[in-house]
């Protein structure tokens, strides 16, 4: 299945230059781009694209806004972010709003297309070490404890067993991973990751991720082996 994309990017030569590196993928087609967020609404209407691939720093919208904006309506195309910065309170606000991963400017072509790739197929680009990356050196004032507190409450919702993959699924694990550590099968905690979701009105495993992170799950020894 070729996955429908769009480059959003306010550099001309940054845009040109993923356009022709995706759309040289046999499985990717570019189907429009945009200098600033504000296109986006109109581009993913007139598009339908699966992925929009998003500068986070532009002038007038920028990536963040229209992130946040296109993750709200219903059935949005995936968002990955693209950023200059490993740790930045744009991205981690991005990731929040609904972005399925992030990738750096300078990362090699084949990466890009890639993580491209993987979102297009369920999976975040977005790994563990990163996630603890962002929330080390993003600074979040005095608002972590009340944000904990939020999380946590939020949680409560979660039957025991959904908990234990939430936090499996802070901790980066596949779904192939989860059901061995849990003793499950693979369909089982696909339908346990879509309850989390439904019932969190989240959108992504790195929304699951960011909120049990939040909530100080990942504090946790982790999921353990049923007898």
């Amino acid at each position: 299945m070729t996955i429908r994309v769009i480059v959003v990017d306010d550099d001309p030569l940054v845009r040109a230059g993923l356009s022709f590196m995706l759309g040289g993928a046999d499985d990717i087609e570019i189907v429009g781009e945009g200098a600033d967020g504000s296109e986006v609404p109109g581009l993913v209407d007139r598009h339908r694209p699966d992925v929009v691939l998003m500068d986070i720093r532009m002038p007038v919208t920028d990536g963040l806004s229209a992130t946040e904006t296109l993750r709200a309506r219903p059935d949005a195309p995936d968002v990955v972010v693209l950023t200059t910065f490993h740790a930045d309170e744009q991205v981690l606000r991005a990731l929040r709003a609904g972005a399925a991963g992030f990738v750096l400017k300078d990362t090699p072509p084949a990466e890009i297309v890639a993580a491209v790739r993987r979102v297009a197929a369920g999976d975040p680009v977005l790994s563990p070490a990163v996630t603890r990356q962002l929330m080390t050196h993003v600074a979040d004032g005095g608002g972590a404890g009340t944000r904990r507190q939020a999380a946590a409450r939020r949680l409560e919702s979660l039957a025991e067993r959904e908990r234990e993959v939430a936090v499996a699924v802070g901790q980066g694990r596949s779904n192939a991973e989860i059901a061995s550590t849990l003793y499950m099968s693979v369909p089982t905690v696909k339908t346990h990751v879509s309850r989390i979701l439904a019932k969190l009105g989240l959108n992504n495993r790195v929304q699951i991720a960011l909120l049990a992170h939040d909530a100080g799950l990942l504090d946790e020894d982790g999921p353990q082996k049923s007898p």
